[in-house]
């Protein structure tokens, strides 16, 4: 169920961004989310891909410093509280939330979220018994 992010730490220059997402594309790897958070200097883009380890060996490889965490996905209900609730799951069961950001499709009439959590595998057992969906990583990958 845990699905793996690739993170890459990009110095904050010009064309950057467009070397690495150009790198992956020309090595037919397929970009399903991303998030970018950045200070003056660097930034770290975290990006769902359809060939996780692929692209994390063909970005090192072309002299970017690159990791792979493992992350949850998750469907919610998409109307206004789904990630609330959802939420409110992780906090009762005291995970703590290091940081998530949005799928760029849809599943249906559900919205897509990427989490990044303290405790994967606690966080897992406990959304599934609370009826939230958590995507296995070949679906997420598929998107």
């Amino acid at each position: 169920m845990l699905v793996k992010q690739i993170s890459v730490f990009l110095e904050n220059k010009s064309g950057r961004l467009a070397e690495v997402t150009s790198i992956l594309g020309k090595n037919d790897i397929d970009i399903s989310a991303l998030s970018i958070a950045d200070t003056t200097d660097f930034g770290i883009l975290r990006l769902i891909v359809n060939k996780p380890e692929q692209a994390e060996r063909i970005l090192k490889e072309n002299g970017f410093t690159v990791s792979c965490t493992d992350v949850i996905a998750i469907a919610v209900v998409d109307e206004p509280g789904g990630l609330a609730a959802a939420l409110r799951v992780l906090d009762d069961a005291s995970i703590g939330i290091e940081y998530m950001y949005a799928f760029v499709g849809k599943a249906t009439n559900e919205a897509l979220v990427i989490l990044r959590v303290e405790e994967p595998e606690k966080a897992v057992q406990v959304l599934d018994k609370n009826n939230i969906r958590v995507l296995p990583a070949e679906r997420v990958y598929e998107l």
